[in-house]
């Protein structure tokens, strides 16, 4: 079977479990994730020359927008499952229709978001224990976060159907597009150049606005393009399908429930233990998380782009195949990530220094870095496992194992250690996030090695639209 809307086709005569196939799958992918990061990047380099409370408060707004952002950004990936199985069983409108319902979803989920957040947003940080003067800014960054993941909802669900449907380099095109202009808007309202106003943090806030507001637009140009719509139909097929919204929200409410606890809440959790001791202390871990966020996002593009390969070997009923595929993926990433914590403990200083001048911030920043770095293999396998069993719908168990990490492990555990141990400072919460990374990653890698996966069925409703392969896969 030819199938012209893979990034790989039959004509390529591939392996789809070796090195170049997986990685010219995921390359337009980790481009992707890499490129957002270093913009998240420039844009706290940029808020850290505002001083040591814009630098405080611009991470643990973000991680608090994520917590509603993560959920849906979650549940949306299951997008990617249905998708990339629909592909392989050959149902191409239904790729398409599960776009729609996803977008149709995820609007109202997050005009809801606003309505609730906005007016409570100064008592949660107040509740973080956090100082008057980053609070005020925190609340600032988070309201107008919040308006700009209505905008998200369609650049989340393009990115995943594009990946479901072996088209990364879609997501890439438009993500770049989107991510430039936030830079530049960024800088020109931060700082008030060009005879605009000097907003500081908020223009930080609004040039993020913007920068999502053209890749929604670039997104949605493209899925609605002649040759799109030619071979998926996207113009035709919106109509509201309850029974592709349930299967969405099967899948994708344990999943966005995930990722929710997995990063926001997790994040959450941190900043809020380590608020006890000090802005210094939320300055360094700021810090800390934003080189740890650039460093794994090439393993997360990997882990989203063995999500679709997965998904789509299972739909054509070679879930041998998908072994393969994880343990390919699973050797990149270890190498890769093995070698950023030994960076991170090498040059820590030097680390901590570029992001700061303040003594007390460096020093507990060079502590921290030192979790960094033992944590980063195991933060490899967490999500190149996390991806495969995504595309196997799996999604429960690791919506479990995450709540387990961050509730129990971080944060009753890193209480216990605020509690016993306070004279290691913010080292103390950032050791029990150490424990809660290594755990999970362990228990992602015994999940997937017992196979339970395997007797998944999401589509055991519905008949087979190809044929099941019995020998080598086809691609």
């Amino acid at each position: 079977m030819t199938d012209q809307s893979s990034l790989l086709s039959s004509s390529d005569g591939e392996d789809p479990t070796s090195l170049k196939y997986m990685l010219k799958l995921a390359a337009p992918m980790v481009v992707t994730t890499i490129s957002f990061t270093v913009m998240q990047f420039v844009d706290r380099i940029m808020v850290s020359r505002l001083g040591t409370d814009a630098l405080a408060a611009i991470l643990p707004a973000g991680f608090v927008s994520f917590i509603p952002g993560g959920f849906a950004i979650g549940a949306i990936t299951s997008l990617n499952t249905f998708v990339s199985q629909s592909l392989g069983r050959g149902d191409k409108e239904d790729c398409s229709n599960y776009f729609w319902q996803a977008v149709y979803m995820g609007l109202v989920y997050f005009a809801a978001v606003v309505v609730i957040m906005w007016p409570t947003a100064p008592w949660i940080f107040k509740t973080m224990g956090h100082s008057p003067s980053v609070v005020g800014m925190e609340v600032i960054y988070l309201r107008i976060m919040l308006y700009a993941h209505i905008l998200a909802v369609i650049n989340w669900s393009c990115g995943q159907f594009f990946m479901g449907i072996h088209r990364p380099i879609i997501t890439m095109c438009a993500s770049l597009c989107g991510q430039v202009v936030n830079v530049a808007a960024n800088y020109v309202l931060i700082f008030g150049k060009f005879g605009f106003p000097e907003m500081g943090i908020a223009g930080a806030g609004w040039g993020t606005f913007i920068g999502i507001g053209v890749g929604a637009c670039v997104n949605m140009y493209l899925y609605l393009s002649g040759n799109i719509n030619a071979e998926f139909k996207s113009r035709r097929t919106l109509n509201i399908d309850f029974s592709k919204m349930y299967d969405l929200l099967k899948v994708g409410l344990p999943a966005g429930f995930g990722l929710m606890v997995n990063v926001a809440f997790w994040g959450v959790i941190l900043f809020g233990l380590v608020g006890k001791f000090g802005t210094e202390a939320l300055a360094a871990t700021s810090a800390v998380l934003s080189y740890t966020s650039l460093s794994v996002m090439p393993v997360v593009g990997i882990s989203t782009a063995l999500t679709a390969a997965v998904g789509k070997t299972i739909g054509r009923g070679r879930k041998d195949i998908a072994i393969k595929q994880t343990r390919v993926c699973l050797k990149i990433a270890l190498v890769y990530m093995g070698l950023v914590g030994v960076c991170f403990f090498v040059f820590r200083n030097a680390l901590m220094a570029f992001w700061s001048t303040d003594d007390k911030v460096i020093e507990a920043g060079v502590k921290i870095l030192i979790c960094a770095a033992i944590y980063q293999t195991f933060h490899a396998a967490r999500t190149i496992y996390s991806g495969s069993l995504r595309g196997a719908g799996d999604t429960v168990w690791l919506a479990i194992i995450s709540a387990v990490g961050a509730i129990l492990i971080l944060g009753l555990g890193g209480w216990l250690v605020t509690i016993f141990f306070p004279s290691l400072g913010a080292l103390g919460p950032w050791c029990a996030a150490t424990v809660s990374i290594i755990a999970v990653g362990l228990a992602n890698r015994w999940r997937f090695k017992s196979k339970k996966w395997m007797s998944i069925d999401l589509f055991k409703r519905r008949a087979v639209s190809v044929p099941i392969q019995n020998g080598a896969a086809v691609e």
